[in-house]
């Protein structure tokens, strides 16, 4: 098709109901494009877990929107600052927690999702 990348996202999802999470459906699209294309993911990530979440499911970045629009709101510059430096504090708190030393090492073993909790109880 000729795309450089593709970003999972659910834009519009605020407004109708029973649409998945972003996060829930991110590993279908990485094993769909199979490696083809850098898969990003857009929505829902407030927290540095989310980040490494996204990570350990495929993505190869994560877009930030929301809490950047917060930090701006409340206090301007030092507010975006203080999203993205947290961000970054809680990404590295959750990669350390996990056993991984980067970012790089963020695996699929990392994550439990829905998905698999349903399937161990089979």
């Amino acid at each position: 098709m000729g795309v450089s990348g593709i970003v999972v996202s659910n834009h519009g999802a605020r407004q109708l109901d029973y649409l998945p999470a972003t996060i829930s459906v991110l590993e279908e699209v990485v094993k769909a494009v199979s490696g083809a294309v850098p898969v990003l993911i857009d929505g829902g990530i407030r927290r540095g877990t989310d980040v490494f979440k996204a990570l350990a499911l495929g993505a190869k970045a994560v877009l930030v929107g929301r809490p950047i629009l917060y930090g701006l709101s409340a206090k301007g510059e030092k507010g975006v600052k203080s999203v993205l430096k947290m961000l970054q504090s809680e990404l590295e708190l959750t990669t350390a927690l996990c056993g991984t030393t980067s970012i790089n090492k963020i695996t699929r073993k990392h994550v439990q999702t829905e998905g698999d909790r349903l399937r161990s109880l089979l």
